[in-house]
Order: C-alpha cells, then structure tokens, then sequence
C-alpha cells in the first residue's frame, strides 16, 4: 500500500501525549513517550531502542521519528 496508513492514524487520535507506548517495527522495538503524528511520522520522546528479544540496543534518545509506514505494533 505505500505512503501514509490513515487506519494506523486513526489508532493514535485519542491517545494523550506523553502517553508511555512500544512501537514494534522490523526486526526491534522502541518504548518511550508519545509525542504526536505529523506528515506520517510517528513522534517518541524519551525512547530506547531494544532489538527483538528484549536487549536495549542505545541509550535514551530525547525524541525519536518513526514513519508510519514503518510501524508492525503498537501497544500502550
């Protein structure tokens, strides 16, 4: 399907900021603050990155973008 997925924006309209989520994406995933969606870019905020089987992969970063495009799960 390409470009922006308006199901997945949706899914975040009435999520309140600074909400704590985990976003999935390839092959890892992110934990941090939600931060908003803009063009299609999914915004985190005092996120970590952890690889698939749970090991943190960098330090805290102070915000993170995430094109929708590129999101497999979201739980919150």
């Amino acid at each position: 399907m390409g470009g922006f997925r308006p199901n997945l924006a949706v899914l975040f309209d009435t999520l309140p900021i600074g909400a704590r989520v985990i976003v999935g994406t390839d092959s890892s995933e992110w934990v941090g603050n939600y931060g908003g969606i803009i063009d299609g870019v999914l915004f985190l905020t005092n996120a970590r990155l952890f690889s698939n089987v749970g090991n943190p992969i960098d330090g805290i970063q102070s915000v993170v973008r995430i094109p929708v495009i590129n999101l497999q799960y979201v739980s919150y």
